[in-house]
Formats: C-alpha cells, sequence, structure tokens
C-alpha cells in the first residue's frame, strides 16, 4: 500500500539551494524532504518532468522514507567529482578543491563549441596530473559525425568513458564501432518507458549508469543491474545529501562496483539541508545516512512549497493510476 497524500506532506519539508555555478541552465536546487516511518526520503524531479516522469521519483522516495534499502556490502564508495560545462580556467579550480581523483566534465553545452571542450578537459587534466582518471559526459547532444570527431580530438587527454555521446542507441551503437572510448548509456536507460526493455542497449553500451530517483529507488536500479549484467556507475541527480544517501545505497549494495560513483556533486551545492553533508573526501564517501537540518537549508518560499505539494500529489495520482511510464 502506498502512503496517501497526506502522509506523504505531513511533515515534509521544502527546501531551495542555490547552486555554485549554473548547472543544467538552473542556478538553484528545489524540492521536498519526506518523513517516513524508517527515515527521510527526497522528492525533487526537475522543474519539465511531467506526473508520470516524476512518479518514479517519488516512488524513490517512498521508498527511502518508508522501506528502507537493502543491506550494504561495502561502507565506502569511490566517487568523482564534477565539472560543469565552465571555462578553463574555472575548471581547473575546481578539480584542485574536488578532493577526487576521477572527474565527469560536461561536454557538448549548447552555444559552446568543441574548442571549449577542448580547452575545458585539457585545464582538466593538466590540474588532475596523469595519473587521474576523466570521462566526460555530452548527455545525448552530439550527432553521430559530431560525436566521433569530437571524441577523436578529445581522446588524447586519455578518456575513460563518454557519458550518453548521442541521444539514440542507433547511433551509440555506430559510435561504439568505431571509436575506442567506451560508452557510458544514461538517459536511453533511465528515460525508456520499460528500463527493462530498452532495445538496442546491449549493443550500444559498454557500462551503464545508474540514478536512484529516475529509476523509481535502489531496488528497482539493482534489478536493472541485474538484467543487463553491465557494469554500473551510479550517479546523482543534483541531489542534497539526503538524496545523495539513496544512491550511496545503490552503490554499497551493488555486488560489484569497477568505476568510481558520480556522487560527488554536493560541492555544487553552495549548501544543504544538512550540516553533516556529503562531500567527498580522498575520493570517497562513507556511506551513512544524514539528517535534515532545517537550519542548514535555504527555505522555500510559501508560493514555491505549495506547487511542490501540488507536484507531489499529482504524481502520486501517477503513481497510483499509471497512464503511461512511471
Amino acid at each position: 500500500m502506498l502512503p496517501t497524500a497526506d502522509e506523504l506532506l505531513d511533515g515534509a519539508l521544502g527546501f531551495s539551494i542555490p547552486l555554485t555555478t549554473t548547472f543544467r541552465g538552473a542556478r538553484v536546487r528545489e524540492g521536498l524532504l519526506l518523513r517516513g516511518p524508517v527515515g527521510w526520503g527526497e522528492f525533487a524531479p526537475f522543474p519539465e518532468y511531467d506526473a508520470d516522469e516524476s512518479a518514479r521519483w517519488l516512488s524513490a522516495a517512498i521508498e527511502a522514507a518508508w522501506i528502507g534499502w537493502p543491506d550494504a556490502v561495502r561502507d565506502v564508495v569511490p566517487v568523482n567529482a564534477i565539472v560543469p560545462a565552465v571555462a578553463s580556467q574555472e575548471a581547473a579550480a575546481m578539480v584542485r578543491d574536488a578532493g577526487c581523483t576521477t572527474i565527469k566534465v560536461k561536454v557538448a553545452e549548447p552555444g559552446q563549441s568543441l574548442d571549449d571542450d577542448v580547452a575545458r578537459v585539457a585545464a582538466v587534466r593538466e590540474a588532475l596530473g596523469p595519473a587521474g582518471r576523466i570521462r566526460v559526459d555530452a548527455n545525448g547532444a552530439w550527432r553521430s559525425d559530431a560525436a566521433r570527431d569530437a571524441l577523436r580530438t578529445l581522446s588524447q587527454y586519455d578518456l575513460e568513458y563518454v557519458e550518453q555521446p548521442c541521444a539514440s542507441l542507433a547511433e551509440c551503437a555506430a559510435l561504439r564501432l568505431i571509436v575506442d572510448i567506451p560508452i557510458a548509456i544514461d538517459e536511453a536507460l533511465r528515460k525508456a518507458d520499460d528500463p527493462h526493455r530498452v532495445v538496442g542497449l546491449r549493443e550500444a553500451a559498454d557500462l551503464l549508469v545508474l540514478k536512484v530517483p529516475p529509476l523509481g529507488g535502489v531496488r528497482p536500479a539493482l534489478a536493472i543491474a541485474e538484467t543487463y549484467g553491465l557494469p554500473c556507475v551510479v550517479s546523482s541527480a543534483l541531489d542534497s545529501s539526503v538524496g545523495l544517501a539513496a544512491g550511496l545505497a545503490l552503490a554499497a549494495s551493488l555486488p560489484e562496483l569497477p568505476y568510481a560513483c558520480g556522487l560527488g556533486s554536493g560541492r555544487l551545492l553552495a549548501s544543504d539541508v544538512t550540516s553533516d553533508r556529503l562531500l567527498p573526501k580522498d575520493g570517497q564517501l562513507r556511506v551513512r545516512l544524514p539528517e535534515p537540518d532545517t537550519h542548514a537549508a535555504v527555505a522555500m518560499s510559501t508560493s514555491d512549497l505549495a506547487a511542490w505539494r501540488q507536484r507531489l500529489t499529482a504524481a502520486l495520482a501517477a503513481l497510483t493510476h499509471p497512464s503511461g511510464a512511471t
């Protein structure tokens, strides 16, 4: 039985946290923290997500707060830091402050060129040194020829892998045949109507990116990993530390963890919902459950809180009576 809307919203806390730099075109991260019988969950689908897509995020929050997560097989998780599509000087500074030896670099930003990407990745490599690992994320923005040319140019910086270089799996599969850089699939998996039955995924992917909120929770993400049997990287959805704890729970419960996980995103938030922030130390996060601290987060306005409560109610309706993908 799902909790009712009243049960979900009873004691819910709204948060609005400024970002340290523009990310996904946003300057602030907002959402709700839900308190249940076993802990706290985070409901923070991005603004453009409709009720059906947001329903998965709500399912993940309910799992966290009302059900709990599987037992962990490790208590420390290696993580990467994220460098957004910033200028090269800022990128280098972010690497030096990151506390990580693996860095994910955003590329293919609208309005920028391949020269911008090359300058950013070069600066990251110089700041990181030859032993550090670099992965790039295009968010599906390249077409086939642009992806081929970009990766052949960026390969001089010794890339660990490229995440979702093209939007379509057919393009990714064709690219995989002509470049030596492993391909990770993110959007094409988590936005699928049924993530367990994604046609062409195995031909396109060397590894999978798993994000707990858009996949509906830790257990659904574990089941998807088992379905495909590919190496997995657990990544965040620009979560607060409460949301990051769910990603840590997934990373801690996967049978194998061959890659550093994309859970070092806490530094992109200017503050947090807790004083016990999940920030990398020596490239790692210790698995734990931070408690929200209402004094640590920037409070949400009354009107925004009402809008988020409406989003949750709509997501619950979609979860209870699905009309499509949830």
